[in-house]
């Protein structure tokens, strides 16, 4: 088969490398100027090695991700750091990231953290998810971890991630974070750009070209399979498969029919960014990533990455992200890195009295319009089919990883589907085979 991609993120890549494995012609379109999507990465001229744009670590429990990156021959190039994942609450930083941390927590009674534990404990055990795609996180928590675990611990993280959606969001989302993540965090020695770089380099071996900077304007249905309008030209394929948001989706594909498109349309979505500081010093005593509580702090999420990797792969400088996910009618979205900075740096003496902005050697900023998908109650019912009525197109997104979170693992797992789907086509079967 002729298989066109649109989008070199991880599941494009990886649907390029398994289609290329069994032998079909593969062409990638990716509009931006590098690889890697939500994975790519960002160098300062004194650092060994880059960086990722948006925080990422591997779980331990990431077994799809993991088996493709020893398929290609990285299985050396992992390791699993154990960082420290602490919440801030009333001025102080305590761990929360093991039983033992959280019996020491001092911000919650015995009874509650019995009740916390053993609600974890049932979320990590089911495998039934599908009950509670029914009921809210907002409803659910409270009800079975009790009022003030959940507005100390969970509302918070709930409310950051989602913003103004927060109470919409279903359980099984919820349920999905805690069933499969682990402790220890796996990280590829040079980052991600690792995973990223030997993705694109197996593809292009295989004979695929991957067009970098060069976007796609219009996907259809054509007399030779599915057309795709590249730069003025016209590319035909006998199958293509869209990794994109739904947002990008809507534009590429606009003859599809209004129902499909509809449901492309309630799609809810949050966008990301993060105002990077590199810091002439550590900032907290060995604390990775942060939870913050609702409406204190103007980010969701204080991530300290060198108290994960060292700086020495850093030029010695330490790295710190402040995070945020706004929507696209909110401030954050469009303001500029010098006002973010102004908003958020008087906040970090939160953190450390001791803070001055002289502490910032540089700073970046990194915006993505697509970056969280909102699920609400009986999400899976509302999710478009991957298969779109154009035959041999198909589109899958963040939102298609539904239970889970977006991830590299299931950015991966994705790319595979896609492939199978791709190779199995009933259109391409019966039409052209």
């Amino acid at each position: 088969m002729q298989v066109g991609i649109v989008g070199a993120g991880i599941a494009g890549l990886t649907a390029a490398y398994e289609l290329g494995k069994a032998g079909h012609k593969v062409t990638v379109f990716e509009q931006e100027a590098q690889a890697g999507g939500l994975s790519g990465t960002f160098k300062d001229e004194r650092w060994e090695w880059p960086l990722e744009k948006f925080y990422h670590h591997l779980f331990a429990s990431d077994d799809i991700v993991l088996n493709l990156s020893r398929e290609l021959g990285l299985g050396d190039k992992i390791f699993f750091p154990r960082p420290i994942t602490a919440i801030w609450q009333n001025g102080t930083i305590n761990a929360f990231d093991s039983p033992l941390a959280v019996l020491r927590y001092p911000h919650l009674s015995f009874v509650d953290k019995m009740r916390v534990g053993l609600v974890t404990l049932y979320l990590r055990l089911t495998k039934n998810w599908q009950p509670l795609e029914k009921v809210t996180a907002h409803e659910w928590l409270p009800r079975y971890i009790g009022a003030r675990a959940y507005h100390l611990l969970w509302e918070p993280l709930l409310a950051n991630k989602m913003g103004k959606h927060y109470q919409q969001v279903n359980m099984a989302w919820f349920w999905a974070r805690i069933y499969t993540r682990t402790s220890r965090l796996g990280y590829y020695v040079g980052g991600y750009q690792t995973l990223v770089d030997t993705l694109v380099e197996k593809v292009r071996s295989q004979g695929a070209p991957i067009h970098l900077d060069t976007p796609v304007a219009n996907v259809e249905a054509c007399s030779s399979g599915v057309c795709l309008q590249v730069g003025g030209r016209v590319h035909s394929f006998d199958v293509v498969l869209a990794t994109v948001s739904p947002q990008a989706m809507l534009k590429l594909a606009p003859t599809l029919p209004e129902e499909y498109l509809a449901k492309v349309r309630g799609l809810q979505s949050l966008g990301a960014l993060t105002l990077i500081l590199a810091l002439h010093r550590p900032f907290t005593k060995g604390f990775y990533w942060i939870n913050l509580p609702q409406g204190q702090f103007p980010f969701l999420a204080f991530v300290e990455h060198t108290n994960y990797q060292s700086p020495e792969h850093y030029g010695g400088d330490y790295l710190v992200y402040l995070g945020d996910y706004p929507g696209p009618d909110e401030p954050h979205s469009v303001m500029s890195k010098e006002e973010l900075l102004q908003e958020f740096l008087p906040h970090l003496t939160k953190f450390n009295p001791a803070f001055e902005p002289s502490w910032v050697r540089k700073s970046w900023l990194f915006r993505e319009a697509y970056a969280q998908p909102v699920p609400p109650v009986n999400y899976s019912e509302q999710i478009p089919p991957i298969r779109t009525p154009i035959p041999d197109l198909y589109w899958a997104s963040m939102s298609h990883v539904y239970p889970w979170d977006r991830g590299s693992n299931y950015a991966v797992e994705m790319g595979q589907k896609l492939a199978r789907m791709a190779a199995a086509s009933p259109e391409h079967s019966s039409s052209r085979s």
